[in-house]
């Protein structure tokens, strides 16, 4: 997994908002990177609604916040819609920013080890350095412990 002092992997992937993103796009600026197993899942659905009601707050502190899943353009529009939500969503179907952030990996699920997407955050400065890395995320309250830590 990415850790700290790292160079961000770069990436580009199709958002909710039809557009391409990359890492690029936020040279100059913070981006919080989000990793999550599903739209409209319990707890991916807790994670998307406080980043989304701290959205503000986030922007004032000079930060966009990026969802990233494996679900469709189109599952995330519905998921968007669904509940509102302010930031932005990702669509990787094939794995690729989720392996290079080291987002996707074993883990055990009622008691059986399986692959599957390793709910994590990375948040990357302006010149494109992860600064906090967050891995085994607990979906309640952690986009207030990121968006705390950030204007701490």
């Amino acid at each position: 997994m990415v850790k700290a002092g790292d160079a961000a992997p770069t990436f580009k992937a199709p958002s909710d908002s039809g557009s391409e993103v990359s890492l690029d796009d936020f040279k100059g600026r913070t981006l919080v990177l989000y990793f999550y197993p599903k739209d409209d899942t319990p707890g991916c659905t807790v994670e998307a609604n406080e980043f989304t009601a701290l959205a503000d707050e986030f922007a004032k502190a000079g930060a966009t916040v990026l969802g990233v899943s494996r679900d469709t353009v189109k599952s995330h529009c519905k998921f968007r819609d669904k509940y509102g939500l302010k930031v932005a969503l990702l669509s990787d179907p094939e794995l690729a920013v989720h392996k290079a952030y080291g987002a996707w990996g074993e883990k055990t699920m009622y008691g059986k080890k399986v692959e599957g997407v390793l709910r994590s955050t990375f948040v990357i400065d302006g010149t494109g350095t992860v600064v906090k890395a967050y891995p085994n995320v607990k979906a309640a309250g952690h986009a207030a412990k990121v968006l705390a830590e950030l204007t701490g």
